[in-house]
């Protein structure tokens, strides 16, 4: 997970593309790293988001890179700002 600042104070994370069936959204997973605080052991877990995704280019096993924005729906706060990396 790679999280930037940038201005405007909006966030910025990339991830990876695990599901693209809904229309105009995107559900990506990324891996957060965190210290375990009594035994002192990195932990891998694993987050899920929705990102809206307009135009609807993004594809499964895609690397993308989206920023934070206003409530979209339930559970969209975040759009797709741009493709990294295509999958193989």
């Amino acid at each position: 997970m790679e999280q930037e600042k940038q201005a405007g104070h909006k966030k910025s994370l990339s991830g990876r593309v695990v599901s693209a069936k809904m229309a105009k959204t995107i559900v990506l997973e990324f891996q957060v790293r965190t210290l375990h605080p009594l035994y002192k052991k990195y932990l891998t877990r694993t987050k899920r988001l929705k990102a809206h995704d307009e135009k609807a280019e993004a594809g499964v096993g895609d690397l993308v890179r989206v920023v934070e924005s206003r409530p979209l729906s339930r559970d969209k706060h975040w759009r797709l700002a741009e493709i990294l990396e295509r999958a193989k």
